[in-house]
């Protein structure tokens, strides 16, 4: 009896993806090489909130609902990158 090999069902990609994929690996690689800091990262977030906000010279160029998906898993990515890699914060003045 031959073994005729199935194809392997593959997730649905969803559109962006890879383009994500492709990102978080960049931001983890510059991380982990320490050309991006923790302090780059906590400014790259708050770029984000004031773009998603609509505060921004340049506001995010989608619909509400997607800006504040991008806010949020930016928030998340960048609580996975402190706890991985660890560094300083940024200064907070008052």
């Amino acid at each position: 009896m031959q073994n005729e090999s199935q194809p392997v069902a593959m997730p649905q990609v969803q559109p962006g993806d890879e383009t994500l994929i492709i990102l978080e690996s960049l931001l983890c690689v510059m991380r982990e090489k320490n050309l991006l800091s923790r302090q780059d990262i906590e400014l790259l977030c708050q770029k984000v909130d004031r773009r998603a906000a609509g505060i921004s010279k340049n506001p995010l160029p989608c619909c509400p609902e997607k800006a504040e998906n991008a806010k949020n898993y930016l928030h998340r990515l960048t609580a996975y990158l402190g706890q991985r890699y660890g560094g300083k914060h940024l200064r907070r003045v008052s």
